[in-house]
């Protein structure tokens, strides 16, 4: 959680800027001023008892779907961010709501599961309340108005989010913001996991909850969390994600599949996950586990094997200030994503995500880096990209995918973040 923008400060430019950066902190200001007035007049509350707390999107570097198997994954929050404007009930009703959607209601007392809410942000409202009493923390009722930047369907993780945003809330107003940051992910994930229906790992709510750039190791029951603090601006780099408008929102059982194929292969030789299967152990037994399990079985759990190593070996490369293997590192953590991993499209014909990272290469083969972005299968691809080639990207990429199709993003220190209007 934000040691700066906490539960003692005021919202202010100096405030924002920790979160946005000094350029975007008067725009920052402008529009939760917005969300202030929208919140009081949804909801008659007066602006001195109102919250803001915001949560990051999160773009993921490497460790590609090695998460769920106990992987090590590098990852970074964005200023992409979910914001709301929250104020607290005497009640145990929740009630959101969020511009264009509409609002939803939910008693947080009653946080049985309901089928006819699978995929819906009530889900997550409703999972996250149950799990936050599972876990032994307090929970209350509170209106809220949310909007968001970050953009649906894009992989940059709106719904992880989202979950920590409404963790945040149940943490601010009921348990004097005693839990940590990685209590608040595994429940965020548990939510997602069994409420929403969607079989993520912990990757994207450990980085919205904890910020920055971080690297994480799920080999134990609480992930290690390892921030690295680096500017890819000094290098001459910029992050760009490219949404090829391809929405993954109804590919859930394509990811389910990795999951299932790798947590086949670690049954094989008795375990749980593949974090305690060795290269050596799959080699020599890559007979009898490909006549059980079938090829690509194999495929994706060499492409998991190889991106633990990945992973720190780009760590090491960022901590040596040694960007172009950080930035080959990242190349090819995106090629085993596309020819191992096999995530990248489903349709033989339409291939948006091929296209995007075949652009790509050609304009920084020689001095940049571009990989698949997220889950896969439709949506983003990842690019680091020169200052000096910055404005010809974008140009190609608009010309192809639409005028707002790419996303400059910038690494946000902090996590979950509150203020007091």
């Amino acid at each position: 959680m934000s040691k700066d923008c906490s539960i003692q400060k005021k919202l202010s430019l100096e405030c924002l800027s920790q979160l946005y950066g000094l350029d975007n902190a008067k725009k920052q200001l402008d529009r939760y001023e917005t969300l202030l007035k929208e919140h009081t007049k949804t909801y008659k509350t007066k602006t001195d008892d109102i919250w803001l707390i915001s949560a990051p999107g999160r773009i993921e570097i490497s460790g590609n779907h090695t998460d769920h198997n106990n992987g090590i994954v590098l990852a970074a929050a964005t200023d992409k961010d979910t914001l709301s404007a929250v104020t607290k009930r005497d009640d145990c009703l929740i009630n959101i709501h969020r511009k264009g959607d509409g609002t939803i209601h939910v008693d947080c007392k009653n946080y049985q599961k309901r089928a006819e809410e699978t995929e819906t942000s009530a889900a997550l409202v409703r999972g996250v309340a149950f799990y936050m009493t599972q876990h032994g923390y307090r929970i209350g009722g509170f209106d809220a108005n949310v909007i968001s930047d970050i953009p649906r369907g894009s992989g940059l993780s709106s719904s992880a989010a989202f979950e920590i945003m409404i963790c945040t809330i149940f943490n601010t107003f009921y348990n004097n913001n005693s839990i940590e940051e990685r209590e608040l992910a595994i429940i965020a994930r548990e939510a997602e996991n069994n409420y929403f229906d969607k079989p993520c790992g912990l990757m994207d709510q450990a980085t919205s909850a904890s910020g920055g750039l971080v690297c994480i190791d799920f080999g134990s029951e609480q992930p290690l969390v390892t921030p690295i603090d680096v500017n890819f601006d000094c290098f001459n780099y910029a992050i760009v994600v490219v949404d090829t408008k391809e929405d993954h929102a109804d590919l859930t059982h394509y990811y389910k599949a990795i999951t299932q194929e790798m947590t086949s292969v670690a049954s094989f030789f008795g375990e749980k996950t593949l974090r305690d299967v060795t290269m050596e152990s799959v080699l020599s037994h890559i007979a009898a586990i490909r006549s059980r399990e079938g090829d690509r079985a194999i495929l994706r759990t060499l492409h998991y094997l190889q991106e633990n190593e990945r992973v720190l070996k780009l760590v090491t490369a960022l901590y040596d200030g040694n960007i172009r293997a950080f930035l080959d590192g990242v190349i090819n953590s995106g090629r085993s994503s596309f020819q191992y991993l096999q995530n990248v499209y489903i349709d033989t014909y339409k291939q948006p995500l091929s296209l995007a990272l075949c652009l790509s290469e050609q304009m920084l083969i020689s001095d940049g880096a571009w990989r698949i972005h997220g889950g896969g299968f439709a949506g983003t691809t990842l690019n680091f990209v020169p200052h000096n080639k910055i404005h010809a990207f974008l140009h190609q990429m608009e010309s192809v995918f639409g005028s707002d199709s790419c996303h400059r993003i910038n690494i946000r220190r902090e996590g979950a973040a509150i203020m007091k209007s």
